[in-house]
């Protein structure tokens, strides 16, 4: 067979530019295979007669094919010269770029491959899933606490520690459940400051606080099983039960926290309830111990679960701590999550469950199974962390720092922000919600103070039937100075925006 014909006049190869001479030349080759100009089995002119050709040396034209060859677009026999491969590596891996996808209808008979019903519904909710922006400092985003005060160095030490000597156990599996030294730092210090009652055994470490929101949420729930969730409530939560296929039951919100009254006449028998006591997001407020004394005889009742989101009661600032609502638990209702990436850092991806002993195997094989468990460094340098103490110390720091800041927030709201918001009932937390008048639109104000770069949420974002309109608001991780200044922006968008003012 003759050398297959090279569109020359198509190879414009350039001295001049960063590309190597030879990669220009592979390059050109190669999409002149794919788009068919130089077709399969084909003679490619020798590379000598290549170079002269195209004015470039030999050795430019062999690398060029050398590299085509190794990719499998040229094959080479003895006394037959270069040949363009008969099978190309492209056409196994993608369709021709030029061709218009088939429909199911072009191509009747085919098996047309698709997500599963569960893929399907997990795509649908991305809305759902917990957002928050990169950086830090920016007035008033919230979920993000003041990451700058963390001990850095003092983490590094401790990560170091357990780093550097491949010899040890933690450079082999990972022990699905937890590392044995973290589950009893965390079974320590949720019984000792949250009244939780538990042994290390039942503590299972996840990936984070969404990891432990999706495992709970599979393990527990069949599609269709009906959830109680305050509204407004929290995102991540929700789109966890919503991907387990639960059918979702919106229980209002007050004062006094989850209203186990109305949740009842919604719906008698929730096969999960999601709650948040301590600190109930977004609102703030502490469920009465009245309602923790009826959701867990309800519970009792109708065999529900009860999931306690514990996210951030480490900050508390008038009282005494709350104690869990799963301390009061006689009946094995209750399932107890934390997180550190409010008392720590979110980057750090560690959560627990603290669960009943009838249900610590069965979480354990399903951890193994996913295989979604943080680094095994990460576990004992943060075990280090609690049982050294300095753990203890780093929250009292912080609730110290949170509560200037919070006491900043809530003067801008007595003062240049009370013509238009009033703060919602709180004792504590990383951030606070602000009501604004009945007939103000939260969204549309919420998007005017983005335009002036200040970061805060509408409450009609958490909510699932409408309610009170108001804006979500964080402090933690911003710094005084820019916080005393954005009220005074935050104040002016609002003016300036139009928004409904109070009598």
């Amino acid at each position: 067979m003759p050398a297959s014909p090279l569109p020359l006049g198509a190879i414009a190869l350039d001295g001049s530019a960063e590309v190597p001479l030879y990669r220009q030349l592979y390059e050109a080759l190669r999409e002149a295979i794919l788009a068919g100009r130089l077709h399969p089995g084909g003679r490619l002119p020798s590379s000598r007669m290549l170079a002269g050709e195209l004015g470039v040396g030999r050795n430019t034209v062999l690398a060029a094919y050398e590299q085509l060859a190794a990719e499998g677009y040229l094959e080479g026999q003895v006394g037959a010269g270069t040949r363009v491969a008969a099978i190309l590596p492209d056409s196994l891996l993608q369709l021709d770029r030029q061709a218009k996808p088939c429909s199911p209808q072009d191509r009747p008979g085919a098996n047309i491959r698709s997500l599963s019903k569960r893929g399907t519904s997990l795509s649908a909710i991305r809305r759902l899933t917990p957002f928050y922006e990169r950086g830090r400092g920016r007035a008033f985003q919230h979920g993000l606490p003041a990451i700058e005060q963390f001990p850095a160095l003092l983490w590094s030490r401790l990560l170091a520690r357990h780093s550097r000597d491949t010899r040890s156990n933690l450079f082999g599996y990972e022990v699905g459940i937890g590392l044995p030294a973290l589950r009893e730092a965390i079974a320590a210090y949720a019984g000792a400051a949250r009244g939780v009652a538990c042994s290390p055994e039942q503590v299972i470490v996840t990936v984070g606080a969404q990891g432990a929101l999706d495992l709970a949420a599979r393990m527990l729930l069949d599609p269709g099983d009906p959830v109680w969730v305050e509204d407004p409530g929290y995102l991540g939560a929700r789109g966890a039960l919503l991907g387990a296929g639960a059918e979702l039951v919106p229980v209002p919100v007050d004062e006094e926290g989850l209203d186990v009254a109305a949740g009842i006449a919604r719906h008698a028998s929730p096969k999960l309830v999601y709650v948040t006591p301590s600190h109930q997001f977004p609102l703030g407020a502490t469920l009465s111990l009245q309602r923790r004394l009826a959701l867990l005889d309800h519970a009792a009742r109708c065999g529900a679960w009860i999931v306690e989101d514990d996210y951030d009661s480490e900050y508390r600032y008038q009282g005494r701590p709350i104690a869990s609502l799963q301390g009061l638990d006689r009946g094995g209702a209750a399932i107890y999550m934390g997180t550190f990436a409010k008392t720590l850092f979110p980057a750090l991806k560690i959560g627990y469950l603290i669960v009943p002993e009838h249900l610590v195997d069965a979480f354990g094989t399903a951890i193994r199974i996913s295989g979604h468990v943080p680094p095994a460094a990460m576990q004992a340098a943060l075990a280090d962390f609690i049982g050294e103490g300095h753990y203890g110390g780093h929250v009292r720091r912080m609730r110290a720092l949170y509560a200037e800041r919070r006491s900043i927030v809530l003067d801008a709201l007595a003062n240049e922000l009370s013509p238009w918001l009033r703060a919602a009932p709180g004792e504590g937390g990383l951030q606070l919600s602000a009501f604004l008048p009945e007939d103000a639109d939260d969204r549309a104000l919420a998007a005017a103070a983005r335009k002036a770069s200040i970061h805060v949420s509408p409450l009609a974002l958490y909510q699932m039937e409408r309610g009170r309109p108001g804006l979500y608001m964080g402090y933690a991780s911003v710094p005084e100075a820019d916080l005393k200044r954005a009220a005074v922006n935050l104040a002016g968008v609002l003016r300036a925006a139009g928004a409904p003012r109070y009598p």
